[in-house]
């Protein structure tokens, strides 16, 4: 009796439960399943306009790495370095290839004190609202701005506007609701226009207040304020599948819509980014 009890819990046993894989040898590289990592810059940003490639334009020629330690000494004057590694703020469309363009380039000296105030309010208002972003695409030059379908007269030609990705997790209604409520509260202290492109993309400029390219879920809480006569500044709204003859007009708002909520009447002093260039005396080579 006890041999044929035995014998039923040996046959009970499935045969795929009797088998035991041997180990992997050691060093051997175990995929598991996972999920694919989080990275929202990668549909914007291409080989040669990431730090390596920063890095190779940086020492292409001696003019560019006396352009950046200019550049970096004005940022730091006027308290607002640090806030993006440079090299990212030097990033200029995200088609340079296609347009034969540079991957980075030092705006003339005479653009700087324009990115001075969106710098501010980006640290002051946009990161601690969104959680770390980065910047994709900041000065763009005229024929730079116009081959990539720039608005014609674009805050990146003076170089007021960053166009910046959230790196942290979120949705794109959950995006513009978040940022549009920041700008409601601080945009007309600051004059800040604010836009929206494809998936995470969008725009901050400090220019004139005024807001674009809004989804229509979010629209009705978050309008449009564009004039007519502000077409011109603003970008027209990029679709990832449209077909390539298709042009989106932004909408156009007769006049300024009333943010839904009053701008903060006890906020921080808005300190206004300096007038002029720096002084002559830097003697800083541009590219143009």
């Amino acid at each position: 009796m006890r041999w044929l009890v035995t014998s039923l819990l040996f046959t009970a046993v499935p045969a795929s439960a009797q088998v035991v894989l041997p180990a992997p040898p050691a060093g051997s590289i175990v995929y598991a399943p996972g999920t694919q990592a989080w990275s929202p810059v990668a549909d914007y940003i291409t080989a040669g306009q990431d730090e390596p490639g920063y890095r190779n334009w940086y020492a292409a020629t001696p003019t560019h790495a006396t352009a950046v330690k200019s550049f970096n000494a004005y940022l730091q004057q006027y308290e607002v370095g640090g806030i993006f590694p440079t090299w990212q703020l030097l990033r200029t469309a995200t088609s340079w290839q296609k347009c034969g363009g540079q991957p980075f380039e030092v705006p003339p000296t005479s653009e700087w004190p324009h990115i001075v105030q969106t710098l501010r309010y980006v640290r002051d208002y946009v990161i601690p609202a969104v959680g770390p972003v980065e910047p994709v695409s900041a000065y763009r030059n005229p024929t730079l701005n116009a081959c990539a379908g720039g608005a014609p007269e674009s805050a990146h030609k003076h170089y007021s506007a960053i166009d910046m990705v959230p790196l942290q997790q979120t949705s794109r209604e959950q995006l513009m609701r978040t940022l549009c409520a920041v700008q409601a509260r601080r945009g007309p202290d600051y004059q800040v226009g604010l836009g929206f492109y494809a998936f995470l993309r969008f725009h901050v400029d400090t220019t004139k207040y005024r807001r674009w390219n809004m989804d229509p879920a979010v629209a009705s809480l978050c309008p449009p304020i564009v004039k007519p006569n502000e077409i011109a500044t603003v970008g027209q709204p990029i679709q990832a599948a449209a077909p390539a003859t298709a042009v989106a007009v932004p909408t156009v708002a007769a006049s300024p819509t009333v943010a839904a909520t009053p701008p903060e009447p006890a906020g921080p002093k808005v300190v206004y980014a300096p007038q002029s260039g720096p002084s002559t005396s830097d003697n800083q080579p541009q590219e143009h």
